[in-house]
């Protein structure tokens, strides 16, 4: 058996290759499948978020992750207005073909709090308590 490839590949891919992997996703009942994105190198867990078959096909064609924002029904090309974007390493697909893994490379942060991640409330001494300084004030990226 060999050992899976480290290798990046490239990130952007034609259209009969975003055919086939769109053909492997299960999307939900909305029409959507989580998302979760992780830094390629750090394997650092940066945030979870929707996407829909545009979003999937967009991503893959462009390299640069694009997701469905469900409050605003539409799609969310990260880092459009923060410019704290995410460029696509590798999209895998789990077994069941209902979730992805986004392997990225993180431009700033990714979380709209101004955290490195999105995951930074964690139960400590019985109390739910913040574990991530804020690094960028949210109205830095997004404006007052």
């Amino acid at each position: 058996m060999s050992a899976p490839s480290t290798s990046a590949p490239v990130a952007v891919s034609s259209e009969m290759a975003i055919a086939q992997a769109l053909a492997a996703i299960v999307f939900d009942a909305n029409g959507l499948v989580p998302c979760v994105a992780q830094q390629h190198d750090s394997g650092e867990v940066l945030m979870m978020a929707w996407m829909n078959r545009d979003a999937v096909s967009e991503t893959l064609r462009t390299g640069k992750l694009c997701y469905w924002s469900r409050s605003r029904q539409a799609l969310w090309r990260k880092g459009e207005t923060s410019g704290h974007g995410q460029t696509l390493v590798d999209l895998r697909i789990d077994c069941d073909g209902d979730t992805l893994l986004a392997l990225v490379d993180q431009a700033g942060v990714a979380c709209h709090t101004g955290r490195h991640n999105c995951f930074f409330r964690a139960l400590r001494d019985e109390q739910l308590t913040e574990i991530a300084p804020v690094l960028v004030d949210p109205r830095q990226m997004y404006g007052a």
